[in-house]
């Protein structure tokens, strides 16, 4: 017997919270950029071998920029998604598999978890 069937629940249901510990801005046209902290024995290795920067930085395009003020951990994919679409109407059409996979990515690169 299976315990806990990945289809039991939809993506966007999910709700998005941001990893604590990245440090963000937005600048003046909107546009949001993360400031990633490079830990770690490799990390240092390179940033004093091969001169790396001590904080990578994360541009994010206009639409992540618009949707990552929107993650406060209380919105689910499915709401920020109404949000976006009202937004962009159908500049981002077909917005849903679209957006599923921008949160997967943003899960798999560590800046949000989803509950």
């Amino acid at each position: 017997m299976r315990k806990g069937n990945k289809g039991d629940k939809n993506f966007l249901d999910y709700i998005p919270i941001r990893i604590a510990g990245y440090r963000w801005e937005a600048d003046e046209e909107g546009l949001v950029t993360i400031y990633v902290e490079n830990r770690g024995f490799f990390n240092r290795a390179a940033q004093k071998l091969f001169h790396r920067p001590k904080i990578s930085q994360v541009h994010l395009e206009k639409t992540g920029s618009f949707i990552w003020p929107l993650i406060d951990g209380k919105k689910t994919i499915y709401e920020i998604g109404e949000i976006v679409g009202g937004h962009f109407h159908d500049e981002l059409n077909p917005l849903y598999p679209r957006l599923s996979k921008y949160f997967g990515m943003l899960k798999n690169c560590g800046f949000v978890e989803l509950k």
